[in-house]
């Protein structure tokens, strides 16, 4: 639908890379959820998953730097995550 728009600009393609990032952290968290209700522990299987999932989803708007834009925003939203969870809540 926006594919024309996210292309035709270096500033639009970062933000089409963030959008995809933002379905990665959306699937990751279906997927996890999906994980823990069923009982199962939730591993790097889900984390490959969904960041394969959602590179397949963002390459056909643009092939290399979307998908190269999403990839390290979804690195970083992870690691970022990961080091939120890792912290506790209250320090005794």
């Amino acid at each position: 639908m926006y594919r024309g728009k996210l292309a035709s600009t270096e500033l639009f393609t970062i933000l089409g890379g963030f959008i995809s990032s933002l379905f990665f952290l959306v699937l990751l968290t279906i997927i996890g959820n999906f994980q823990e209700t069923c009982g199962s522990k939730t591993g790097w299987g889900a984390v490959v998953i969904a960041e394969v999932v959602a590179l397949i989803a963002s390459n056909p708007i643009l092939m290399i730097l979307f998908s190269l834009c999403s990839f390290l925003f979804s690195a970083v939203l992870l690691y970022e995550f990961n080091k939120l969870i890792e912290t506790p809540l209250f320090k005794s």
